[in-house]
């Protein structure tokens, strides 16, 4: 199976991106926890605007990739790899399950309880840090497994965004949302007079989160909701879909990410803080995330093969789908983006432990990810090589 040029340069991106993100992670952690941890975290609070730097980057940067996110979406429906029923039915498959199982087993331990509104956080896998490490994997990595997987994540991270919109929203402006659709009406109907000059349909996008900003529902749905309305033409790169995609990428990837990663993982892991693991709402995550997660892509994926609802490509076998599950449990940036979301009004100190279990989850995941698919995908290529020898 061959890889097109677009997703070869997203999976480029994403792969840098990843290695990235787990280096600042790692200082913010450090810097949270030394000497200046006073002075670093109330960095982060300082207020702009009426408004915290951390709270700008959760709800304005942030926009921005789930901007990207849509654009990368759009194109695969129309000439990617989920252009075809064919090949977008698996990872659709393994995305419902790996949202619905980490739910389920997050809400059997949480609810009725004050924290059963994270149970959207087991939900989301991160792109960037999945794709980094699936790409230490070098060349054994067939390219079919990298479209699943890359599918998959981005699906998952559409279930996100609609779990945001639809569950996540407390009081409704009705005139600020109105507002916002009313600008997103406009702007499809420029699109659909084939106007694609890009300046008009940024100063709508920046309005269209001005007013969804106020509406109540969480502003960066807009960048989700703009990119379906930025003419996508032919999908070549003279196209407003393909400029503005190519020109977000290496901003995404190398600035907003690690940018709200950094400003989200300044976590003082304070004395007893092993405490907080022993929550149902720790647990939940981590048995969502660690389990729920390679046990639903498996699941679902399976059933769907079993009913000739999908297919499974040759390259792929069933343990490579269950070393992709593992990888869908790094949950990391999106899942603590909705723990923000889940739990803004339950206090820090749930916020705190959700953002540890969230680490601790994501790491064994990743680790289980890699070890499970550098044995599977060996083993499978040393066979391939027995058989050629035999001829």
């Amino acid at each position: 199976m061959k890889l097109t040029k677009t997703f070869k340069s997203f999976f480029e991106s994403e792969k840098s991106g990843g290695i990235l993100l787990l280096c600042v992670t790692i200082l913010s952690l450090y810097l949270a926890n030394s000497p200046i941890q006073t002075e670093y975290i109330q960095i982060w609070s300082t207020e702009v605007g009426h408004h915290s730097i951390t709270h700008w980057i959760n709800d304005g940067l942030m926009a921005i990739f789930f901007l990207l996110i849509g654009l990368e979406l759009e194109r695969e429906i129309y000439q990617g790899e989920l252009s075809s029923i064919k090949n977008a039915a698996l990872p659709i498959f393994g995305a419902l399950g790996g949202m619905l199982i980490p739910a389920g087993l997050f809400l059997l331990l949480n609810f009725g309880t004050i924290t059963q509104n994270g149970a959207g956080i087991p939900m989301a896998t991160d792109i960037a840090f999945a794709i980094g490490i699936l790409s230490l994997l070098g060349s054994r990595v067939p390219a079919s497994l990298k479209i699943f997987l890359t599918a998959l994540a981005v699906i998952d991270d559409l279930g996100a965004i609609i779990v945001i919109a639809v569950f996540y929203t407390t009081s409704i402006s009705f005139i600020n949302l109105a507002l916002a659709l009313g600008i997103m009406g406009v702007l499809f109907i420029l699109n659909r007079m084939k106007i694609y000059n890009l300046i008009p349909y940024l100063i709508g996008g920046v309005a269209m989160w001005y007013f969804m900003l106020n509406s109540g529902v969480h502003a960066t749905i807009t960048g989700v909701l703009l990119a379906f309305v930025i003419p996508f033409g032919d999908g070549s790169k003279k196209s407003p879909s393909y400029i503005l995609q190519h020109f977000l990428h290496k901003p995404v990837a190398f600035v907003i990410l690690p940018l709200f990663a950094i400003a989200n993982t300044c976590i003082a892991i304070n004395s007893g803080w092993q405490d907080g693991l022993s929550h149902s709402n720790s647990i939940g995550i981590l048995l969502g995330l660690v389990i729920g997660k390679p046990l639903g892509i498996f699941l679902f994926s399976f059933l769907g093969v079993s009913l000739g609802l999908c297919v499974l490509p040759k390259e792929l076998k069933w343990k490579t789908i269950i070393g992709a599950g593992m990888l869908g449990g790094i949950g990391f940036t999106m899942s603590i983006f909705i723990t923000l979301l889940a739990f803004k009004n339950d206090g820090e100190e749930v916020i705190t432990y959700s953002k540890i279990a969230i680490l601790i989850a994501s790491f064994v995941a990743g680790t289980m990810g890699y070890f499970w698919l550098k044995f599977t995908l060996k083993k499978t290529s040393l066979q391939k090589v027995k058989h050629k020898t035999k001829e």
